[in-house]
């Protein structure tokens, strides 16, 4: 394709050259609120149960009430229990909530532990044992949505500076971008570019629609997908992908005929230039299908197997999490050898879960 030659002076851009996908107005609070929730619902156990487990104190006459379990997803499991118990001559209630990731089938045994240092503090020992679970569970999902949620507002920020700044006239700079999706609908392309291809690339991504009739300037491919003209407006933070007709360009008549003189005589397309074609959708096979869903299914029997083997033999502590999900899910006499490796190196100690006794605390 030939190149494109624009004036050499400011020049203004079309202020609605960069969009914001709607996406962002509602998923962005809804996202940053599933995180709070996360961690005003889970926190305050999670602490509390840490600060019971520095000195954990069984309550054999403890009262586990109305105790449920529900897995949803297949992993994600939440248990709630009301707790009424006696120390040191009070008497104590408490509704207690905890959430995990297991892969437990079947139910839970649970005992009444409470804080020996604040007696107030009360949990199901099954929170105990699930403790690290938990702490990674919380952790792992708080940083995941808070850092999405502030990664999107960035974003957005990011797209209402550039949109300022395309209301002043600025220097233009030719740049090749990369086309990573497309979507027509309601007589509306919708667009999403990387500039990842320019000799001064960002690798950050951009999105933009243009109305019907309206096409980017395609000039060629790079494995396999389209690379269309974008210009850099200044030092804006995002380049502007340019239409084919370069509208969105504030030139003359005969600026604008000038610059797009080369691309109509090239032969194929949309006024001689090529249009956005939606590749065929490539199907898999039923047996390919297959194939991959056996091997993914081998991977993590292999994968948990070999962290099972790790817990039992080679773990500096009983109370690895999911080692002792693993441990527990395990057949019966399978379960009592890991139990016995275990106890070889923490007998002294008190037992896991999947290796307790009726009390919780010893080895079965």
């Amino acid at each position: 394709m030939p190149e494109l030659v624009l004036p050499r002076r400011p020049l203004r851009l079309a202020p609605d050259s960069i969009s914001t996908p709607r996406a962002y107005y509602w998923s962005t609070p809804v996202i940053l609120a599933l995180c709070i929730f996360l961690l005003v619902w889970e926190g305050p156990g999670v602490l509390r149960d840490f600060t019971i487990s520095q000195n954990p104190v069984l309550i054999e006459d403890g009262d586990v009430q109305n105790g449920r379990c529900t897995t949803r997803k297949a992993i994600f499991t939440d248990c709630e229990a009301r707790l009424v118990y006696s120390y040191a001559g009070k008497d104590y209630e408490t509704d207690v909530e905890i959430m995990f990731v297991d892969f437990h089938v079947g139910d839970y045994e649970t005992g009444l532990v409470i804080s020996g240092d604040h007696p107030e503090l009360a949990t199901m020992s099954l929170g105990l044992d699930k403790l690290w679970n938990r702490i990674i569970t919380l952790t792992l999902f708080v940083l995941f949505l808070g850092g999405l949620g502030v990664g999107m507002i960035f974003l957005g920020l990011r797209i209402w500076r550039v949109l300022r700044k395309l209301r002043h006239p600025a220097m233009l700079a030719v740049v090749p971008v990369e086309i990573a999706a497309f979507d027509r609908k309601r007589n509306m392309l919708s667009i999403t570019y990387n500039d990842s291809i320019a000799d001064d690339k960002t690798k950050r991504s951009a999105y933009t629609k243009m109305q019907k009739g309206e096409e980017p300037m395609i000039v060629g491919a790079n494995g396999g997908k389209p690379v269309a003209l974008a210009v850099r407006h200044g030092n804006t933070a995002l380049p502007v992908l340019l239409d084919d007709r370069l509208t969105r360009v504030e030139l003359t008549d005969a600026e604008r005929a000038d610059a797009l003189l080369p691309f109509q005589q090239v032969p194929d397309g949309h006024d001689g230039r090529p249009l956005l074609v939606e590749a065929p959708r490539q199907t898999m096979s039923i047996w390919k299908r297959l194939q991959i869903l056996i091997g993914v299914l081998l991977l993590m029997v292999v994968g948990v197997v070999g962290f099972w083997l790790w817990y039992v033999l080679a773990s500096d502590t009983q109370f690895q999490s999911p080692g002792m999900d693993i441990n527990n899910m395990m057949p019966a006499p399978v379960n009592e050898w890991g139990c016995d490796q275990l106890k070889k190196r923490f007998g002294e100690q008190r037992a896991p879960f999947g290796c307790t006794a009726g009390d919780y605390t010893s080895w079965k």
